[in-house]
């Protein structure tokens, strides 16, 4: 399984789906229940993958560090909010 190590010290949590938020930004959800942006942003974040379909589908069970778990945070959506998309 890969993992990106976007955010050090965080509990690694695999990617369960796909939403975008109210700004169109793409936003991965998470097995534990919380969400994380993953932004195609150069320089800064340079996340290609994220800006089509079969990108995002790739990505699909890797991993992204959760730093709302290492917080003790509660889930950010439910199951029955949550909306996944490819």
């Amino acid at each position: 399984m890969r993992e990106h190590s976007d955010t050090g010290g965080a509990i690694p949590r695999r990617i369960i789906g796909f939403h975008q938020d109210d700004e169109h930004h793409w936003v991965a959800d998470l097995e534990c229940g919380h969400t994380q942006h993953v932004r195609h942003d150069p320089p800064w974040q340079v996340r290609e993958w994220v800006t089509t379909a079969e990108g995002r589908a790739s990505h699909l069970g890797t991993t992204l560090r959760c730093v709302k778990c290492v917080a003790a945070c509660s889930p950010d959506r439910s199951d029955q909010e949550r909306s996944r998309t490819k």
